[in-house]
């Protein structure tokens, strides 16, 4: 039987959310049908030579293990890893300057810039958000005036992503395995952003998460659309996440739970019978 190196950080801990209850869950679960072993991402490159398969997943912020992703995604290429998922996507595993792309692809989001020089292609509002690229979990996160994000902001740093304030009225997430949409969350209460209820989506609403699905183009994995509902009623992209997407699996039904894993070892399968 073909071996899978599981990658996650059991021991990293978020604002409202248990990673380790969902990986110790979804290893359990993988267990039934794989051989699998369960490593830190900061011992993954002792190892993951000796498995058929790596899955990346809830391994908490890059920038607590940046050496060793760098590592990683060198050997990925230099020893022709096989990972889960498959390192091709141009969304957060490349840290966000996506955001910039797809500003000017004009695409439905949060308009993004990096350059004090590009202010003006920005909405006008009292306040504007301002993180760094390589932040995650609102790390580094602050909301400023123009006049301080004009003091703050270094004007030849490009590491800074600066986007209007948006006064949404909930945030919204869908979740897909490979191209396949398979569940989405929302937070009906803006102020309680982790508790989560399930979503049934319009047409216009998968539209607008499968148009982000379809850019991005990875070969295999999981990939969650994080969005905003603004006060016009459009959906505004806030992150797409590719690398290791949080999944809330463990406030979902149970039967979209054991769908959703039985798409995910179908996924998983498939990749490991091309090895």
């Amino acid at each position: 039987m073909k071996k899978i190196l599981f990658v996650t950080d059991l021991y990293y801990e978020a604002k409202g959310r248990l990673y380790y209850e969902e990986d110790l869950f979804l290893t359990g679960e993988l267990r039934k049908d794989f051989n699998l072993v369960i490593c830190n991402p900061k011992d993954m490159n002792n190892f993951n030579e000796e498995f058929d398969l790596t899955i990346f997943r809830n391994a908490g912020p890059i920038a607590n293990f940046k050496e060793e992703y760098n590592l990683f995604r060198k050997n990925i290429v230099s020893k022709n890893l096989k990972t889960y998922n498959s390192f091709d996507g141009k969304g957060d595993m490349n840290g966000k300057d996506y955001l910039l792309e797809l500003t000017k692809k004009d695409f439905a989001i949060i308009k993004t810039i990096d350059n004090l020089d590009d202010f003006n292609k920005l909405p006008k509002t009292e306040t504007y958000v301002v993180k760094p690229k390589d932040g995650a979990d609102s790390i580094g996160l602050e909301f400023l005036s123009k006049d301080e994000v004009f003091k703050t902001v270094d004007a030849a740093d490009r590491n800074t992503l600066i986007q209007p304030f948006i006064n949404f009225e909930y945030e919204v997430s869908f979740y897909f395995i490979d191209k396949e949409f398979q569940y989405a969350l929302y937070a009906p209460d803006k102020s309680r952003r982790w508790e989560l209820k399930e979503y049934t989506p319009t047409k216009e609403d998968l539209d607008f998460a499968k148009s982000f699905i379809e850019w991005n183009n990875i070969d295999h994995g999981i990939q969650r659309v994080d969005a905003c509902r603004d006060e016009n009623g459009e959906l505004l992209l806030v992150e797409l996440e590719d690398l290791n997407p949080y999944l809330s699996l463990l406030d979902i039904s149970p039967q979209l739970r054991d769908k959703f894993v039985t798409t995910l070892k179908s996924s998983i399968q498939k990749v490991l019978d091309e090895i």
